[in-house]
């Protein structure tokens, strides 16, 4: 099991562990709800389980403010027709780090950030549709191009390695890339638009 984690990431299974604070449950699976330090406490009696719990005291994935170029990850909460907005879920984070991503993560929001439709790509910036490129609950790679104001940061997903890395099809089936501009559900092969991330 790691010892730092991050939201999203799957901590353990319901039948060798019990939930503890900074987790929550999905079906059989126990989930990081923040990112931090994994702690797993030994059961208390013989036929018990041992506690897995996420502690974001000492962690150092997110500890530091997003800043001008900082690589972040964050998962879109809302879309409109000139912008999107997303919660940071981590700054600068390892490659190691960024696939156990899911796009159920019950985060707490620490940071939001502002995706413009004149910041998602580099060329027809005037073509954009964000309805097409990104969709609530997706997870993005982007980059921090202005610190904004107090509520917010802009980011931006110029770029061929920006874009959408995870994202659950409308049925709810996870997706994998398919090209830069489409995702495929892996259960009934559906393609969806989306603004994609280089897979790394």
């Amino acid at each position: 099991m790691a010892t730092t984690t991050i939201p999203g990431q799957v901590l353990g299974k319901l039948s060798t562990h019990l939930p503890g604070a900074g987790t929550h449950v999905n079906e059989t699976d126990i989930y990081a709800s923040l990112a931090g330090n994994v702690i797993t406490t030994t059961a208390t009696t013989k036929s018990g389980k041992p506690t897995v719990s996420v502690s974001n005291t000492t962690t150092t994935h997110n500890a530091g403010l997003p800043q001008v170029s900082s690589i972040v990850l964050g998962r879109v909460l809302r879309v409109q027709q000139r912008q999107l907005i997303a919660s940071i879920l981590t700054v600068d984070p390892p490659p190691s780090l960024i696939t156990p991503y899911a796009s159920n993560t019950d985060d707490e929001v620490q940071f939001q950030a502002i995706l413009r439709r004149e910041d998602v790509r580099a060329f027809e910036k005037d073509k954009v549709n964000m309805n097409e490129m990104f969709r609530v609950g997706d997870i993005v790679k982007a980059s921090v191009i202005s610190l904004g104001d107090e509520r917010s940061y802009y980011i931006s997903t110029a770029g061929n390695e920006f874009g959408v890395i995870i994202a659950r099809s409308e049925v709810g089936n996870p997706m994998v890339p398919a090209s830069w501009k489409e995702m495929k559900d892996t259960v009934t092969g559906k393609g969806e638009t989306r603004k994609v991330a280089k897979p790394t």
